[in-house]
């Protein structure tokens, strides 16, 4: 089977749904310059509260102190850390809780170069696309560049995917660096408006990627 993750969510309604409709993985947004801020939609009591699913909160550059105070207030089970975080901030975060440490990729970046400093200090990658900022770009980087990588560590598959990639996330499944793949990302491809799925297209696409 595989695991996806939807992220971006600011709706409590949408979230109580997710795990009914086969996702893993929630993940929520606490960078204030993201549409899908989540504290603009949703108290920390609020994501105290949402205990069906596995929740990511997905930080850009914060403190440590704040990532930690977030991790405990909205009890979340998982970080991803999308900024510049050097291995050793990594590591503050990841005797805490489990850190899962994203890359953006452009055309001729060494991946394995990339992750080298991190392997020992995280749980697991995220693999995204460059873009400007910090955010989503909602665009695919060309998965081939994971060929005959050494990935060394279980890793999310992002970047712009959409309800029409099952196919190519079937047969991308199906090669040797797919092996460390734990699970899909999925965001903005899959709304009506920022931080609002369609949550018909999400249960589709879950249901297809798993047939």
């Amino acid at each position: 089977m595989m695991r996806v993750k939807v992220c971006g969510m600011t709706q409590l309604q949408q979230v109580d749904q997710l795990e009914e409709l086969g996702a893993t993985f929630a993940g929520f947004i606490f960078y204030p310059r993201s549409p899908r801020y989540v504290l603009r939609y949703l108290t920390t009591n609020e994501l105290k509260k949402e205990k069906k699913i596995n929740k990511v909160g997905v930080f850009v550059n914060s403190g440590v102190d704040e990532v930690i105070q977030m991790v405990d207030e909205c009890r979340l089970h998982m970080v991803q850390l999308h900024g510049d975080e050097s291995p050793k901030y990594c590591e503050k975060i990841a005797d805490y809780v489990s850190v899962v440490k994203a890359f953006r990729l452009s055309e001729n970046d060494s991946i394995e170069w990339m992750i080298k400093p991190y392997l020992d200090v995280c749980d697991m990658f995220l693999f995204d696309t460059m873009g400007v900022g910090y955010g989503g770009t909602g665009k695919k980087f060309d998965w081939s560049m994971l060929k005959s990588q050494q990935i060394g560590k279980p890793y999310f598959l992002s970047g712009g995917i959409e309800p029409d990639d099952v196919g190519a996330l079937k047969e991308f499944s199906t090669q040797p660096e797919a092996k460390a793949l734990f699970a899909v990302d999925i965001n903005s491809r899959f709304e009506t408006s920022p931080g609002v799925k369609d949550l018909k297209l999400v249960q589709k696409f879950i249901k297809q990627l798993n047939d």
